[in-house]
């Protein structure tokens, strides 16, 4: 660990770790929570994002009004965010202000209200937002394709949760979602920027002092299954993702798959772009994404096309997902890694970034990592640690969602069929 990354567990179990970046003159702290979709049960689906809007509607010193204009009145950035194994609430502030940013971040989510009022009020804008995604078809694609791969249980389901279990969410279930998993146990206080570690450490026992007891059942494992969804409409693209089983976060193969995915469809001079949009013309977009989590993980490919053009993207997508299973450059590879290495490096330089990867690290790890050790692993990753990457993602049953007018696109028998000849 870095002379300048401290870490502190406090007696209740919450953890606080710190990074002290010289030459800034901000603060960025964040409380991250170690729950999320994959942690609710069936009949609160979207309990944690619910949660992540009804923090900052008030508390037992502040109102919704009061919280805004608090942190705005420093000029500060207040947010929060959902995703399947984490809640995050966050905020950015010049160093002189990080009591304040400590003190409310600590009240939203030890003495929050849910005052009725307000939480019906954000009910509705919760529907709309699900609306909002349903309209949106390169949106939208990925729920079901989440759901396609994770069929029937929590992995699987919405982040923003359903119409139905969102009308029906009582008060209490967010009450009691957030006395269950909220504990400090599971939950990381990460601070980075113009900072001491010590007066952050009395800011967090001061002011999370209140987190509840909890002691919550572990999430069900994932189980990836595959399949695919479709769903006709009157667009002028298919939008169509196609995914692979792959590793998670610990898996000796997790940085191979990491090189896999920017060689492949990481930028504009990866295989994809370069043979389907540029060479083909068959795209505006195609790229491809890794997606682990604790104890699963999956290798995707987005493309927007054309119902004509469909016709031809698969094949050719799919002959290139063959030929990397066999040949990859040592060209390549060291632009993915150049790119990989690039992105971390960069993300150093910002102090919102930099707590975001200081609370993965110690929630997936249990440990901060040096910067200096993922350089090492990345620089270490063979030609042929890639080749048995892609041999076990594109081996595995695909998952493919596509909606639009997807007449043209093969179904996944015919893909796993192509796949393995």
């Amino acid at each position: 660990m870095s002379e300048s990354v401290r870490l502190t567990r406090l007696p209740g179990g919450l953890t606080v770790v710190t990074e002290h970046m010289p030459r800034v003159e901000t603060v960025s702290i964040g409380a991250y929570v170690g729950a999320g979709t994959r942690n609710e049960r069936p009949e609160e689906n979207g309990v944690s994002h619910f949660l992540e809007h009804m923090a900052f509607k008030g508390t037992e010193r502040r109102d919704a009004a009061a919280i805004a204009r608090e942190i705005e009145d420093v000029g500060g950035h207040l947010n929060a965010y959902t995703a399947r194994e984490q809640t995050a609430y966050y905020c950015k502030v010049l160093k002189e202000d990080l009591p304040l940013a400590a003190d409310i971040l600590g009240d939203i989510l030890t003495h929050s209200t849910f005052v009725p009022d307000e939480l019906e009020r954000e009910r509705g804008v919760i529907l709309q937002e699900i609306g909002q995604a349903h309209d949106t078809p390169d949106d939208i694609v990925f729920d079901h394709f989440q759901a396609t791969a994770y069929p029937g249980q929590p992995m699987g389901r919405p982040v923003l949760g359903t119409e139905e279990t969102i009308k029906g969410m009582p008060r209490e279930a967010l009450v009691g979602y957030m006395r269950r998993h909220y504990g400090p146990q599971h939950v990381v206080v990460a601070a980075a920027g113009a900072l001491e570690h010590e007066a952050v450490v009395e800011l967090v026992r001061r002011h999370f002092a209140d987190l509840p007891q909890a002691a919550p059942p572990p999430p069900e494992p994932a189980r990836y299954e595959g399949g695919e969804f479709r769903e006709e409409r009157d667009l002028d693209q298919v939008h169509i993702v196609l995914g692979f089983p792959a590793v998670p976060y610990r898996h000796p193969l997790y940085w191979p798959t990491q090189l896999l995915s920017t060689l492949l469809g990481g930028g504009m001079a990866s295989r994809l772009f370069q043979e389907i949009r540029e060479k083909r013309g068959l795209v505006y977009s195609i790229y491809a994404f890794a997606s682990p989590f604790r104890d699963s993980g999956m290798l995707a490919i987005y493309a927007g096309t054309g119902e004509e053009e469909a016709r031809e993207l698969m094949p050719v997508t799919l002959e290139e997902l063959r030929k990397v299973q066999r040949d990859v450059t040592e060209e390549e590879l060291r632009r993915a890694k150049a790119q990989l290495r690039a992105s971390l490096l960069m993300s150093l330089e910002s102090t919102s970034s930099r707590i975001e990867q200081l609370a993965r690290q110690l929630q997936v790890h249990g440990r901060v990592i040096p910067v200096e050790e993922t350089k090492a692993r990345i620089a270490a990753v063979t030609i042929g640690q890639v080749q048995e990457a892609a041999a076990l993602a594109f081996r595995g049953r695909p998952t493919l969602a596509a909606m639009g007018p997807g007449g043209k696109v093969p179904r996944v028998a015919e893909i796993a069929e192509r796949l393995a000849a």
